[in-house]
């Protein structure tokens, strides 16, 4: 779990998550979220990508079986009922609040006028991408968004459990990097 500021990502860590995106990592400012075997899970993306496009998910989901896991949770049609605990007003309140946070989270790493006041997954008023919120709690921490903390309690996924496929690629040392 962490929040800005972040240490610069290594060489080893953009590697792995290009990887795990099968493309080229853009905009990382920092790994928010790291598998128990030390490879990135979720990457801070500064809010204007290299290439000028706005870019609102500052919390971005990489790790391959997380991703396939909130990807099989949204096709099980949970959102409505994601949604509907938002009609409790201790929960609503937590959701805004975590928008909030996200929001100032992403604010440290410039403004982009083009994305003012959005967030990620549908915050504060709606469930819309899983992926975002999984992120978001996995680099908060349990307790922020509630959301996405049940979205991880419900999945098959566990960050207690690597499934990378190779694990601890990003921080091995570079000598052993091609073990």
């Amino acid at each position: 779990m962490t929040t800005p500021p972040f240490p610069l990502p290594t060489p080893a860590d953009l590697a792995v998550v290009s990887s795990q995106l099968g493309r080229e990592a853009r905009g990382v400012v920092g790994i928010a979220a790291r598998c128990v075997c030390g490879n990135p899970t979720v990457v801070a993306t500064t809010p204007r990508l290299p290439d000028g496009t706005p870019f609102p998910t500052f919390y971005y989901l990489t790790h391959p079986a997380a991703t396939a896991a909130m990807s099989t949770l949204e096709a099980t049609q949970v959102m409505p009922e994601l949604t509907g605990l938002l009609e409790d007003e201790e929960t609503a309140a937590a959701y805004e609040a975590a928008h909030r946070a996200y929001l100032a989270d992403r604010a440290q790493f410039g403004d982009v006028s083009e994305i003012d006041g959005i967030s990620a997954g549908g915050m504060p008023t709606r469930v819309k991408c899983l992926h975002a919120l999984a992120g978001h709690a996995l680099a908060a921490g349990p307790g922020v968004n509630p959301i996405g903390d049940e979205a991880l309690s419900r999945s098959a996924w566990s960050p207690q459990l690597c499934r990378c496929d190779d694990p601890g690629a990003a921080i091995r040392p570079a000598e052993d990097s091609t073990a």
